[in-house]
């Protein structure tokens, strides 16, 4: 299990249940990390407790510092209170903290004030916290006044704790997530639709020979999951047709945290890989590719998957403010997205030598994320709705696979923006290399790059890590917008084929909104993009090539898409292997029917007629073992 999204987490667990291991689990991959040691030596002649604290310290790696805060346990909140924003702060535990803190030496001391203090500070800290404490409330109520002094102010250090974190985990044996790391609410709405307005279905497909740029991005009021009729001369998507009510209200579809949306055929997939053992395929088959067959039968809930016909590219162009794009060349996205809309570039050319429509679509301007939020919530929920609307478009109009693009001036950095709030990692871990048009590195433009993030990351350190307020502080209109995309076409039932960090930071994003959303994407290849790649591991996202490609999101998965497309048509179309069949096709006396002319009868298998010659009509000569008819290597 992993915890996405939190700045602090309180980590809860009994007696040798593993919750120690995993808070260290959370912060193995930190540059820096300081371990809080709260537990008193104890009594020196108690070896077994001597041993437990032996083996606490052996698994630190040499590179953690460690901080004792045995002698006074208002430390612990000063420690917090200190610590800078690019340290990783690992206190274990709370339950050796109230021990010192109930300890005769440090009383009268006043626990409650105590207790409060060290919330504030777990709010008002500027690094990262993972806080480990024993669960002894679900034991019996201890016989002893000490005991009971102990769980009291155990249980009352928990309550306060948890409520100041971002996330709380219980292990029990395994992890269980106790509070997600997200405060975000949304009202509750009844799952009834209003009639679309001509203006929500309406539809609105750009392709090849579109030239005019959209002036800004407009929704409609209403969205609705019932599709209309599908456009005269295009075909129908059978699988892609909506199966359940979505939350509606009168100013249109509600996108909230924890929808339920469609899966794919849990079925479909396996029986799919299966068949293609019964297939006859010269030597070892498809290898990795027989990925890519389950994948298509489980999106169409078929175990023989067609190749995907009609395909759709979105590309997504928008751009980011600030030390986000430095490096690039002012103007040179929005040259891009003309050209894609002229039928001119990289992926234009492969869109339609793949036989793909292409749609470029104008995303929100995103304000610089060091200084200010990328966008304003309201611009959110409508990116998210157009996203959305987007992929019902395309669903309606028969699409069968999404490819998702994006071009934009500081995509990438705002892409790794987000993968540092979801994921937990470092900005220079995620973010890419610099290459300027003359193919020179810029680590100038890096080193600016990755300080946008920094202080973005800072300025929202202790912000709501929900999935709205993230694409609101660090995402912006392009990563808003692709998640929208994301959540429709799982929504519609309609795969997508991620190609770069825009769509996979939607995809990291849309967990929290609808966790079945990265069951429908794929993956054709990293690219060599570190953000990618570690996108690509929490999601789960395989990528089924390694061509190391660099020519623009989109693209590089257009150069895979026939590929893909011929393994699908080979699979569906190869027969079943001899071996396998009911009869064996190469054996040609199989097929002919039985003879009913007396000429062609076996004289040795008859009887000789005492009253006719010795001479019969003429016929086939044959003798012997020859009679025998031949049957191929599966004789008898």
């Amino acid at each position: 299990m992993s915890v996405d999204g939190w700045n602090t987490v309180l980590v809860l667990g009994g007696i040798r249940s593993g919750k120690s291991e995993f808070a260290e689990s959370l912060v193995t991959d930190a540059p820096v990390v300081r371990y809080v040691a709260t537990a008193p030596e104890g009594d020196p002649e108690d070896t077994e407790w001597a041993t437990r604290l032996a083996a606490h310290r052996a698994r630190r790696p040499g590179s953690w510092t460690t901080e004792e805060t045995t002698e006074d346990p208002r430390r612990l909140a000063d420690v917090l209170e200190s610590a800078e924003p690019n340290e990783m702060l690992l206190v274990d535990d709370l339950g050796g903290w109230v021990t010192v803190l109930l300890d005769p030496d440090h009383q009268p001391a006043d626990d409650v004030a105590t207790i409060t203090e060290l919330a504030e500070a777990i709010r008002g800290c500027a690094a990262r916290v993972v806080l480990v404490s024993p669960e002894v409330g679900l034991s019996l109520v201890p016989t002893t006044p000490l005991g009971r002094a102990f769980t009291d102010a155990l249980g009352a250090a928990n309550r306060a704790v948890a409520d100041a974190c971002d996330a709380v985990v219980l292990v029990v044996a395994q992890p269980v997530s106790l509070k997600p790391a997200t405060t975000a609410t949304e009202p509750s709405v009844p799952a009834t639709a209003t009639a679309p307005t001509a203006a929500a279905t309406a539809p609105v497909v750009a392709s090849l020979a579109d030239s005019e740029p959209t002036p800004e991005v407009q929704l409609p009021d209403v969205l609705t999951p019932t599709p209309p009729a599908a456009p005269t001369g295009e075909p129908g998507n059978p699988w892609a047709a909506p199966t359940m009510a979505l939350p509606m209200v009168s100013t249109g579809l509600v996108i909230q945290p924890g929808m339920e949306l469609p899966m794919p055929d849990e079925y479909a997939g396996p029986q799919a890989v299966d068949r293609l053992a019964t297939l006859d395929v010269p030597g070892a088959g498809l290898g990795v590719l027989d990925r890519v067959v389950g994948f298509a039968a489980a999106t169409q809930g078929t175990s023989t998957p067609a190749a995907w016909g009609s395909v759709r590219v979105l590309l997504l162009h928008g751009d980011h403010a600030g030390g986000a794009a430095a490096g690039t060349v002012a103007g040179d996205s929005a040259r891009r997205a003309a050209q894609a809309r002229a039928g001119q570039g990289a992926l234009a050319r492969l869109a339609a030598e793949s036989g793909a429509s292409l749609q470029v679509v104008d995303t929100p301007a995103s304000a610089p994320i060091e200084d200010q939020p990328a966008l304003a919530p309201e611009q959110v929920e409508s990116a998210l709705r157009y996203g959305w609307r987007l992929a019902e478009q395309a669903a309606d109009a028969g699409v069968q696979l999404l490819v998702l693009g994006a071009c934009g001036a500081g995509t990438e950095a705002a892409a790794a923006a987000v993968l540092a709030a979801t994921a937990g990692a470092e900005p220079p871990a995620v973010l890419g290399r610099v290459i300027t048009d003359s193919g020179e590195i810029d680590d100038a433009a890096w080193m600016i790059r990755c300080a946008a993030v920094r202080d973005a990351l800072h300025r929202t350190r202790r912000s709501s890590r929900g999935a709205k307020d993230i694409l609101a502080e660090l995402g912006g209109g392009d990563v808003a917008v692709a998640t929208g995309v994301l959540l429709g076409a799982t929504a519609r039932r309609v795969p997508v084929l991620l190609d770069g960090p825009v769509g996979l930071a939607a995809g990291m994003v849309s967990r929290d909104l609808a966790r079945q959303a990265r069951h429908w994407c794929l993956l054709a290849d990293h690219g060599g993009h570190p953000a990618v790649r570690l996108a690509a591991d929490v999601l789960g996202l395989t990528p089924l090539l390694d061509l190391r490609m660099d020519l623009g999101e989109g693209a590089n998965a257009l150069v895979a898409l026939p590929l893909l497309r011929s393994v699908l048509a080979l699979s569906a179309a190869l027969p079943v292997h001899p071996s396998l069949a009911g009869t064996d096709d190469t054996d040609p006396a199989a097929d002919e029917p039985e003879s009913t002319d007396p000429s062609y009868a076996d004289p040795a298998l008859t009887e000789p007629d005492s009253t006719e010659p010795d001479f019969a009509e003429p016929g086939p000569a044959s003798t012997g073992a020859d009679e025998q008819p031949a049957s191929g290597w599966r004789a008898g």
